[in-house]
């Protein structure tokens, strides 16, 4: 065993003895270091222990012998230092199971002297003061063992010998006894109550149809006077009514000429404000627009009256103002002309040949793309070759080319001058 610290639960306790110790040392529910060898640890149980105590045929003081059976709770007190010690010193080294009965035991021979000392009815009746007596007892006696009984309770009570049934058929033949005995006295008083509750039912009647009779009687007399009066009333009032119909009949009619002259009145009002209205409707849709037109038309006249002064006069200018520039116009013109033509002579006349030749120089490119449009405008082009000379693009170039050189001596016939003998004296 080595040394250290031991443990427990809280329901045991650790023993300490040995060396360090003149007592042992006692720990409910914790620790404590232990040396070994010179040093001994032991643990008790502190859980509580149920006991189930029978006492069988055990007989009271009157000398009839019953069976009791009672439930109680018993522990070894962990708390009370003095009563861990004594239990110690009791059960140590001792199971559960032997403490459990030990206490058993114990309990079972304080609840059969308690049952010896009193009677049958005493246990039946005072159950209570029954369980209170035996954990009385039991208590002091396992006290000094160092158990506390924690609670004891009466389970059960039987009777072999019969005497509790007998007990409780006497008691159950004097209970319906009382019952029988109630039952009558409460029915004769029921029908005593129930005549007196008659006869008084009877005059009550009595008086009650007398005093309908009574009320009755009064009740058409007084229904015959107040018929009377009610008719007398009634004829009045009818007469009243026809009366004030009349009158209100009559006040109506007046009130509805009344409402018909007013009718009447406010119609001819209205005629007169219609009439207004249309005047005045005519005054603005007719009469007015119509001034209005007149007006618009008088002015535009005249507008167009001054438009057409102005617009002669303007045209007069214009006329005017145009001969003067066409006329300006020609005469630069002609000026323009006359010095070019002049200019074109001297340069024909410096030039001569020269001058033909360069301007055809220039055309002759234009001549050779107006004779070549024909052919670009052409979608399809069909040649036929014999099979002597160029064909394809090559012969279409040639007849361009052919036409082209065909200009200078058409250029000759009509203008005299050869370009190709110019061209080559120069």
């Amino acid at each position: 065993m080595s040394c250290g610290f031991v443990t427990c639960g809280p329901n045991e306790a650790l023993v300490v003895s040995g060396c360090c110790y003149s007592k042992p040392l006692l720990v409910p529910g914790g620790r404590v270091f232990v040396w070994p060898i010179v040093q001994q640890v032991q643990k008790i149980s502190l859980n509580t222990m149920t006991l189930q105590v029978e006492s069988p045929t055990v007989y009271t003081c009157q000398g009839v012998p019953i069976s009791v059976t009672g439930i109680a709770q018993v522990k070894i007190q962990g708390q009370n230092e003095e009563m861990l010690s004594t239990a110690c010193e009791q059960f140590l080294g001792k199971s559960e199971d032997e403490i459990h009965n030990i206490a058993l035991v114990t309990l079972e021979g304080h609840q059969r002297a308690i049952m010896g000392s009193m009677t049958v009815e005493e246990i039946y009746k005072d159950r209570k003061k029954f369980s209170k007596e035996v954990f009385e007892v039991a208590s002091s006696d396992l006290v000094n063992m160092g158990i506390t009984v924690v609670s004891y309770t009466l389970k059960d009570i039987r009777d072999e010998e019969g005497y509790l049934k007998a007990l409780g058929m006497a008691r159950t033949a004097e209970v319906k006894r009382d019952a029988r005995i109630g039952e009558a006295e409460a029915r004769r008083d029921a029908q005593i109550r129930e005549a007196m509750a008659e006869e008084q039912r009877m005059a009550a009647r009595f008086l009650n149809d007398t005093e309908i009779a009574k009320a009755q009687r009064d009740f058409e007399l007084k229904k015959a006077a107040y018929d009377v009066e009610v008719q007398t009333k009634k004829a009045e009032a009818e007469m009243a009514f026809e009366l004030q119909a009349a009158k209100t009949k009559q006040r109506i009619m007046e009130e509805q000429m009344q409402v018909k002259v007013v009718e009447r009145g406010q119609e001819i009002a209205v005629q007169e404000q219609e009439m207004m209205r249309r005047e005045k409707e005519l005054d603005a849709t007719v009469r007015r627009p119509a001034d209005a037109e007149k007006y618009r038309l008088e002015k535009m006249a005249e507008a167009n009256k001054i438009r057409q002064v102005m617009e002669a006069e303007a045209e007069a200018e214009a006329i005017k103002i145009r001969g003067e520039a066409e006329a300006f116009a020609i005469e630069a013109k002609a000026k323009a002309e006359a010095e070019q033509m002049a200019k074109k002579a001297a340069a024909w006349n410096e030039y001569k040949s020269a001058a033909m030749i360069d301007m055809m120089l220039d055309t002759l490119p234009k001549v050779a793309a107006e004779v070549a449009a024909p052919l670009s405008q052409a979608k399809k082009i069909t040649m036929v070759s014999s099979g002597n000379g160029t064909i394809g693009a090559e012969k279409l170039t040639e007849e361009v080319l052919s036409i082209v050189t065909r200009v200078p001596e058409l250029v000759k016939n009509l203008t005299g001058v050869d370009i190709a003998k110019s061209v080559h004296a120069a």
